[in-house]
C-alpha cells in the first residue's frame, strides 16, 4: 500500500528527483523546498476503520472515508465515501459496505473512540452481530 503518493514538477523540462533533491547528487547543490513544502502540503486523509488492500495507491488530497474499503491494487485518485467499497485502476465504487442509514449510525457511535476496557467488553458483539444488531445493542 502506498498513500500520498507524491508528485513530481510536470511543468520543468524534466520530472527527475535532481531537480528536487539536487543535494542527493551533488555536494555542492540545495534542494527545492518550495517544492517539497508543495509535496508535503497535499496530504491523503484516511477515515476509522478503514481497509486498503496490498499495493494499493491512494493518491494525494484524496479522502477515505470512515469505513471505506479500497480493494488490493486500485489507484485511488478521488474521494471515497463513507463505508464504500471501491476498486480498480482508476478507482470505481462497488458497492456500500453498509447502507446508507447503519453507516450513519457506526459513524455516530464511533467505537474506535472507545476505552479499551469499553472494548474489551465487546469482542463477541463485533465478530457475532450484524451492524443493525451491534447498533441495537450499543447504541442505546
Amino acid at each position: 500500500m502506498r498513500v500520498g503518493a507524491t508528485d513530481h514538477p510536470l511543468h520543468t523540462p524534466a520530472c527527475h528527483h535532481f531537480l528536487y533533491r539536487s543535494l542527493d547528487y551533488w555536494d555542492d547543490a540545495d534542494i527545492d523546498e518550495d517544492f517539497l513544502a508543495h509535496r508535503r502540503s497535499r496530504r491523503a486523509r484516511i477515515g476509522h476503520d478503514t481497509w486498503i488492500g496490498h499495493g494499493a495507491m491512494i493518491k494525494p488530497q484524496v479522502t477515505l472515508g470512515d469505513g471505506a474499503v479500497v480493494a488490493s491494487g486500485a489507484v485511488v485518485t478521488r474521494d471515497v465515501a463513507r463505508y464504500m467499497i471501491v476498486a480498480g485502476t482508476p478507482d470505481r465504487v462497488l458497492r456500500p459496505r453498509q447502507p446508507p442509514e447503519i453507516a450513519e449510525c457506526l459513524v455516530a457511535l464511533a467505537w474506535w473512540d472507545w476505552s479499551l476496557d469499553a472494548l474489551r467488553m465487546a469482542p463477541e458483539d463485533f465478530r457475532e452481530l450484524s451492524a443493525e444488531a451491534f447498533l441495537d445493542r450499543h447504541d442505546g
